[in-house]
């Protein structure tokens, strides 16, 4: 339910429509816009009354939310949110964000290759997994602390930050300590008392769709993120199962323009694991931009013919600088544009002690 002040609503009416939601047992999440204040009431069970709200001084008039998905749902919130990594790095503008970098951290010259690679080739951010949920035990599963000690070193000498996965509650808080987003995979979209960490958390989160779920399942994901007073969501299109075994997954692009009909969060794509395959990459990236995603999720690796995962979908450097040139007309056609590379630090920058280091 959504209650939307007056105009002249003043600051105790306001505080008494919080007042009385509280009193009816249920929470109350206050949002100002640039004319009007609207306080949404969370937890509706279906049997709130809305005329005891209606009643008070300043209310203009009470919406009841249809939607399964309620802070979630641009019913809630029409404008768009913007969530910030780091200055000059938004999903959810006309800038469209570019992640890119190897499926997993191997090694320090292997992810510092990678985040100079991307960098150089256009990359807004950094991603790379210190922690890999595989469909095998015996597959390599990450470096773990490790890994994000090495993308917190890669972020110092590139500038770029960082987007790396969180698996469980515990691994949250310890990725939250080094990363700048923390990623929840398809395989835990639907892990809510993960979900429930993360928004208690409050970093930025990157949430992707499972691989059998609906759209709604997916806003519904974020619902839970979101109830725990974190709205710094990036909602990803990540391809689901399908009959088809000629590619990997089913990459959605209609779930990108249906998603930001029907929430107000940024939608981006990654069509590396939407395809599964190389060649597939670079036309699908192009595709998911076309359609209006926000940003774009691409893995590249120095070597991928080496790499300990995921190196047939992983781009080589050149390929990705040439996909950034590519994104680059098609934003300039739509209106958009791609996001810069965000400036080096100064421990970054050619004879200071960290680049002589390495």
């Amino acid at each position: 339910m959504l209650v939307v002040m007056q105009n002249h609503a003043t600051p105790d009416q306001i505080d008494r429509v919080v007042k009385t939601i509280e009193e009816m047992g249920y929470a109350a999440r206050p949002m100002p816009g640039e004319t009007r204040t609207t306080v949404g009431l969370v937890g509706n069970d279906g049997r709130v009354d809305g005329s005891r709200i209606e009643s008070l001084d300043g209310v203009a008039e009470v919406i009841h939310v249809s939607k399964p998905y309620k802070q979630v749902s641009r019913e809630w919130k029409e404008e768009n949110t913007i969530v910030t990594l780091a200055p000059g790095v938004s999903f959810g503008g006309t800038d469209i964000v570019i992640i890119a970098g190897p499926c997993s951290v191997e090694s320090e010259e292997q992810i510092l290759s990678a985040a100079r690679a991307v960098r150089d080739g256009g990359a807004t951010a950094l991603r790379g997994g210190a922690f890999k949920p595989r469909s095998s035990p015996y597959s390599f599963q990450g470096l773990g602390k490790r890994g994000l000690e090495l993308l917190a070193l890669a972020r110092r000498e590139t500038g770029l930050p960082i987007v790396t996965e969180a698996l469980d509650e515990e691994g949250a808080h310890l990725v939250a300590e080094y990363a700048d987003c923390i990623q929840i995979g398809a395989r835990n979209m639907q892990n809510y008392s993960l979900l429930r960490a993360v928004g208690r958390i409050g970093k930025p989160v990157l949430l992707k769709r499972g691989m059998a779920a609906t759209i709604t399942d997916l806003l519904m994901s974020a619902e839970y993120i979101l109830a725990e007073g974190n709205g710094q969501v990036i909602l990803c299109e990540r391809g689901i199962r399908s009959f088809d075994t000629t590619t990997r997954n089913l990459f959605d692009l209609t779930a990108i323009p249906i998603v930001q009909r029907l929430s107000h969060l940024p939608m981006i794509g990654d069509p590396s694991h939407g395809t599964g395959l190389r060649d597939k990459v670079i036309p699908m990236a192009r595709a998911a931009v076309a359609a209006g995603a926000d940003g774009v999720m691409v893995e590249v690796h120095p070597t991928p013919d080496r790499a300990l995962s995921d190196g047939g979908q992983s781009l080589y450097p050149d390929q990705f600088a040439r996909l950034v040139i590519e994104l680059r007309a098609i934003t300039s056609a739509i209106g958009r544009s791609v996001a810069s590379t965000p400036p080096m630090s100064r421990q970054a920058l050619p004879g200071t002690a960290a680049a002589a280091r390495v």
